[in-house]
């Protein structure tokens, strides 16, 4: 792996237009907000970005637009969400060529979950055949895999660096961090950003981080200062965010609290809701309460 990727990595939203289509004019933008914000990295295509509704060619140049746009100034990671060993090895090929740091690749999310035995053979054959380093994203609730299954995998496919664990069972995120020391985890625990990096944690992948990255990466940062009287500050007033923006429409919450703080307007992909009035309400009041230096806040466009 040329690079390990460390720090806070936000999973960008895919800027949709009202019919649907990808609007690719809208990825520089989001790209340098975040970096001026003092991310570390970035993450195209994952379910954040909806990454699960997009077609081949699409994602192709999702991830080509967001490479561009990002200038070699942070590394890219490529999410891949897809219900099959055959579509993600597609997909991991797609971008093979680009200067993308890692893909990161759920486990398959259909009904039928695969025993352990397939599901380390799905990982193996996507490092054989891609050659590039992955991130396990373990996200999906009924093919969830514990430690021990993903300690294992790392152990036997060296090209699977890391784990972003997601879920709020924070004991899974610590016993995995004791067992896996030596690989990058993760977190995707939002509302429990500061206890995972106190935790030891090698960064974060999270729809939180997107939504307020520059108080993500305040939070980040106090912790490494050993600041915890900011960090739990920063901690309580990004649990308010979370709790104003999870929910089935996650992705469309996370890009209202972004149009709030500037960047272009941009839409979900149906069938997708788009936030609600109280939703909007909740997400605007939370950020009037998280001001940090260099962040703002706009009224939304009608």
């Amino acid at each position: 792996m040329k690079i390990r990727p460390t720090g806070v990595i936000p999973p960008m939203t895919t800027p949709f237009r009202k019919d649907g289509e990808l609007d690719l004019t809208l990825v520089a933008p989001q790209v340098d907000w975040l970096i001026e914000a003092g991310s570390h990295g970035l993450a195209a295509g994952g379910s954040t970005g909806e990454g699960h509704t997009l077609g081949h060619e699409e994602y192709r140049d999702l991830i080509a637009a967001t490479v561009e746009a990002a200038r070699s100034r942070v590394p890219v990671i490529a999410g891949i969400i897809v219900d099959s060993t055959r579509d993600a090895i597609r997909r991991g090929g797609l971008v093979r060529d680009m200067d993308v740091a890692a893909l990161q690749v759920t486990p398959v999310h259909y009904l039928f979950k695969p025993d352990d035995e397939a599901m380390v053979s799905h990982f193996r054959r996507m490092a054989d055949e891609t050659g590039m380093p992955i991130i396990i994203y373990n996200v999906v609730p009924w093919s969830y895999l514990s430690p021990a299954l993903l300690t294992r995998i790392m152990a036997e496919v060296p090209l699977v660096v890391g784990v972003k664990q997601s879920a709020g069972d924070l004991k899974l995120f610590a016993d995995l961090m004791m067992m896996a020391p030596d690989k990058l985890i993760y977190s995707a625990v939002d509302a429990l950003m500061y206890p995972s990096y106190t935790l030891g944690a090698h960064g974060s992948i999270a729809a939180i981080l997107s939504a307020a990255p520059h108080a993500s990466v305040a939070l980040w940062d106090a912790v490494k200062a050993g600041d915890h009287p900011r960090a739990l500050e920063l901690h309580k007033k990004l649990l308010t965010l979370w709790n104003a923006i999870v929910s089935d429409n996650l992705p469309a919450c996370a890009r209202h609290a972004q149009t709030l703080q500037g960047l272009p307007r941009s839409f979900s992909r149906a069938p997708m809701p788009e936030a609600s009035p109280a939703q909007q309400a909740a997400i605007a009041k939370a950020l009037d309460g998280l001001r940090v230096p260099g962040s703002k806040r706009v009224e939304a466009a009608e």
